[in-house]
């Protein structure tokens, strides 16, 4: 059975090559990604490639291996559906979740998160709104072709679709702040000088700093009353 610490690095190593695009991860975006000291990082990678699970070259990073990425995946779907549950049956808020799924993911079987899974209907999105791996690995439905928040020029119509930041205090002020998925609205200022964004919605104003505007991700819309036909958005991150 794989460690904790084997599954966690994993799991990050790929959400970090789906933001990226890249097959490769750099030791530093890991050891940032988790917090730990680049020494150590260098040895668990030693690790995972002397166990198959990924192929390592100094100076260069990790790549993980088909086995590797599978059994990333597999963590990434316990991740999202344990969340799921939580916030659906014991009604938890989207900022409590986080951290319990990260303690459950490690210890139910997937036998477990299989039933979990049919109980809750197949869902497509977790609780934030990233896609949900099927137990093959493949996501049920395609992605709103998105972009970030701090991308988006003013006057632009908008709807949000993820929020890649799972800060409890910042999730909060989201939800104080009338924030939902699948929300609506109009960028009414984005200042760089001022490093803010603000988005008009139907609860009133949404003000952002354009670091946190950045992990808010929402699907561009035509015009206030025609939602655009999304692209399929390939990319993925951090649950």
């Amino acid at each position: 059975m794989p460690s904790l610490t084997v599954e966690n690095y994993l799991k990050t190593a790929l959400q970090i090559s789906m933001k990226t695009g890249a097959d490769w991860v750099s030791p530093g975006k890991l050891a940032l990604a988790l917090d730990v000291s680049p020494g150590t990082v260098t040895s668990m990678l030693k690790t995972l490639d002397d166990a198959d699970l990924a192929v390592y070259k100094p100076y260069e990073g990790v790549c993980l291996t088909e086995a590797g990425q599978g059994l990333a995946l597999r963590m990434l779907r316990r991740h999202r559906i344990i969340e799921t549950f939580l916030v659906e049956t014991l009604k938890l808020s989207w900022d409590q979740v986080h951290v319990e799924a990260e303690n459950m993911e490690h210890a139910v079987s997937d036998l477990l998160i299989d039933r979990m899974d049919e109980f809750l209907g197949l869902p497509e999105r977790d609780p934030h709104g990233a896609p949900i791996p099927a137990s093959d690995g493949n996501l049920r439905s395609h992605q709103d072709a998105c972009v970030p928040l701090s991308d988006c020029q003013i006057g632009e119509h908008i709807r949000f679709v993820r929020v890649v930041n799972q800060q409890p205090d910042f999730l909060r002020y989201l939800s104080t702040s009338g924030f939902e998925l699948g929300t609506e609205g109009q960028v009414s200022q984005n200042n760089v000088e001022a490093e803010i964004v603000c988005v008009s919605i139907p609860a009133g104003s949404i003000s952002i700093g354009r670091q946190a505007a950045s992990t808010i991700h929402v699907a561009q819309l035509r015009d206030a009353d025609s939602p655009a036909e999304s692209a399929d958005c390939a990319s993925d991150q951090a649950p």
